[in-house]
């Protein structure tokens, strides 16, 4: 019996965009993305993109498992919001709208309710066949508050509360392919229950 189930859920792309910038946070507009209408993804991640790689250097979130700079394997090749998370978030900040490419963001798709929480280890397949797995929810950090404070002054230090739980996933490529605006993703969870021990394990 397969251990990845399709869902009824779906959510359908409406903005991609490639970081070619060097991957330096010092570097003023590094984090920033360029739109595109179609991406072509290998199992390395998008093509031309900075954080693709099988692998790279260890960040600050996973510095309890790994010291900083040691490399490890490239679960963070994208990083995808939902529309309606954005929407969220503006709207916490006072604004109209942001502009994913503020956020360094790969990916924004809308139709799937509570985004940032869907399960580790689910599937978004594209009619192409390009699938993508979710790593876990991608926490905020001060780095695109630079981006929009830059855009927005006053404005960048708002984004990381307002961002909070809304930031969407990071996840990476389990099978090549290309994604275009507009594409429907359907959405895979693995046939599990939930871990009765996660809230001791969390103390």
């Amino acid at each position: 019996m397969p251990a990845l189930k399709p869902t009824s859920f779906s959510a359908r792309i409406t903005w991609l965009g490639r970081n070619t910038n060097p991957d330096d946070s010092s570097v003023s507009g590094a984090l920033r993305s360029e739109p595109l209408e179609t991406v072509t993804v290998t199992l390395e991640g998008v093509e031309g993109e900075v954080h693709s790689g099988f692998s790279r250097p260890s960040c600050s979130r996973v510095t309890s498992q790994h010291p900083k700079g040691t490399q490890i394997g490239n679960a963070r090749q994208l990083t995808i919001l939902s529309a309606e998370e954005l929407a969220e978030i503006a709207q916490k900040m006072g604004v109209d709208a942001l502009d994913p490419a503020l956020l360094g963001a790969s990916m924004i798709v809308e139709g799937i309710p509570d985004f940032t929480h869907i399960p580790p280890s689910s599937r978004l397949q594209g009619p192409s066949g390009a699938t993508l797995v979710v790593d876990m929810e991608n926490r905020p950090c001060v780095l695109p508050g630079r981006e929009i404070e830059a855009e927005m002054p006053g404005l960048g230090k708002s984004f990381k509360p307002a961002a909070n739980k809304r930031r969407g996933v990071t996840a990476w490529v389990e099978r090549a392919g290309h994604f275009s605006i507009g594409d429907v993703l359907v959405l895979h969870i693995p046939d599990q229950r939930v871990w009765n021990h996660l809230a001791e394990a969390r103390r």
